[in-house]
């Protein structure tokens, strides 16, 4: 089992900057790809971010390229989502995810790839 818990979501302006970090512990968190999902209010969640499990390989939905950075700390155990120039449409709960990696390059963009979850952080951007 792998342990995730969101922290860094709140309320920011458009422009602002957040940095959200999710906090991993149960098991070795170098061996798991890690990702970054977001859910607005009537929608489906969808990919945002995610990260292989050497922080190398990085990979952006097109609305955050450029403005969101995943990071990842492997001696921690924390994995981040810089967020600048936040647009009211960035608007939602965030989710970090994990899957064990396949291969070096894995980190899929696909929610039903990811076997754990955290509980999501809000985060709400006003214009």
């Amino acid at each position: 089992q792998v342990q995730l818990v969101e922290s860094g979501g709140g309320l920011a302006q458009f422009g602002d900057s957040l940095r959200l970090s999710c906090a991993a512990s149960g098991r070795t968190f170098s061996r798991y790809a890690m990702g970054w999902f977001r859910q607005a209010p009537g929608k489906e969640r969808e990919f945002v971010a995610a990260i292989n499990w050497s922080g190398s390989q990085t990979y952006y939905t097109d609305s955050v390229q450029g403005r969101f950075t995943i990071s990842r700390d492997n001696v921690n155990s924390t994995v981040y989502l810089q967020m600048d120039n936040l647009e009211a449409e960035d608007t939602a709960v965030y989710y970090c995810a994990a899957v064990l990696s396949r291969n070096y390059y894995y980190a899929p963009p696909s929610a039903r790839e990811y076997d754990y979850w955290g509980q999501g952080t809000q985060v709400t951007v006003s214009s």
